[in-house]
């Protein structure tokens, strides 16, 4: 009985993507509209003649046709990651200091062995940062101790950013270093841009050459742990 259920929605979506390639829909209208992929679409259609360009009207309904699918598609996302939101519930002190070990490793700066050695974390992410001031709180590095700066392109609304960064980490915009500002080359395309582009936020800790050494024991006993073979 599935396999027959199977056999009668693939012919059901092969009727409709002729149908619909027949009204002049494009591939990827006829994509959006069933959810397939644009290769089983290629397939179902792939014998019929090119279609003519569509009247207005029936742009238009392809159009509205689209927008739903995608809109279907978009309120499918929201649910599911409402629901892995809510799945992860409260976090303990030990779960908060092995992730943040993990982000430090993943986005923080490493050191070679014969150079400084310094904990500092950049990143564009305002909720990478908070996950990492909340880990050093954890770790009782004060703030006393840390060193925030913006780093953004010269063309950005530099104030903007700084007033940005500084209500997300609760602290006065003077409270800042100097902005480190990257030059402009006419010839980058640059997609970082607009009002939601604010730059980077540089957290460095002072006289962490020790925590940074921690850091990096932490995250091998990690890996050692994760990996170990079974006795």
């Amino acid at each position: 009985m599935t396999h027959a259920n199977g056999k009668r929605a693939k012919s059901h979506l092969r009727e409709r993507a002729r149908e619909l390639r027949q009204q002049g829909w494009t591939y990827n209208e006829i994509q959006a509209e069933l959810g397939c992929s644009k290769s089983s679409v290629s397939l179902r259609v792939r014998d019929l003649p090119r279609p003519e360009r569509t009247r207005p009207a029936d742009t238009s309904a392809a159009q509205q046709g689209l927008q739903r699918a995608v809109k279907s598609r978009a309120a499918a996302g929201a649910e599911l990651r409402d629901k892995a939101y809510a799945e992860i519930g409260s976090i303990s002190d030990r779960e908060l200091f092995l992730i943040g070990v993990g982000l430090y490793w993943a986005e923080g700066a490493k050191a070679e062995p014969s150079s400084n050695r310094r904990v500092i974390f950049v990143n564009s992410d305002a909720g990478m940062i908070a996950l990492f001031l909340a880990w050093l709180e954890l770790l009782g590095v004060s703030s006393e101790r840390r060193r925030l700066s913006v780093a953004i392109h010269e063309s950005a609304n530099v104030p903007a950013a700084g007033a940005y960064w500084a209500n997300r980490v609760g602290i006065k915009v003077d409270d800042l270093l100097k902005t480190s500002l990257k030059k402009h080359n006419p010839q980058t395309n640059r997609t970082n841009t607009g009002e939601g582009y604010h730059g980077c936020l540089r957290v460095a800790v002072l006289q962490s050459a020790d925590l940074h050494r921690r850091i990096e024991g932490w995250w091998y006993g990690i890996v050692g742990t994760a990996t170990r073979q079974p006795e």
